[in-house]
């Protein structure tokens, strides 16, 4: 039998997504997500927030940081991964869940966008053509 590892999620994200470069020179893109939970519970409103950190790599991380900023709503469809690493400081053994992307981009809840597709033979799309997204409205 055969175990999938998907997730979708939509949310807000927290702070603009930075954007660096392996050694080999690999793309590669963290971004973190604010993802809501809000439920009614005895007739009161309850509601509950997780932080969640996004990595995409290679086209995708650099279309996302052209694209994405801070606050707005996004929907990453991906994989979940454990990374687990020593505290320099400390030298106990930390760990995180992350989603690793496999697609990344704006909800159109809230929102509409402007779709400029990238020329794969020529490079980016021209600064007059440059894909575009209105405000958000909050929810």
């Amino acid at each position: 039998m055969a175990i999938d590892n998907n997730i979708e999620l939509a949310g807000n994200l927290v702070a603009d997504p930075e954007l660096r470069h392996t050694k080999s020179g690999a793309a590669i893109l963290n971004a973190r997500m604010a993802v809501n939970r809000r439920w009614n519970k005895d007739g009161e409103w309850q509601e509950e927030t997780s932080f969640i950190d996004v990595t995409a790599w290679a086209e995708l991380a650099e279309n996302c940081k052209e694209s994405l900023s801070k606050g707005m709503r996004v929907v990453v469809t991906g994989r979940i991964e454990e990374q687990t690493w020593d505290d320099k400081e400390t030298g106990e053994p930390r760990r995180k869940v992350v989603v690793i992307a496999d697609e990344l981009s704006p909800s159109l809840r809230y929102a509409t966008v402007e779709v400029t597709k990238i020329d794969r033979k020529g490079g980016p799309p021209s600064a007059t053509n440059k894909p575009t997204v209105s405000p958000e409205e909050p929810f």
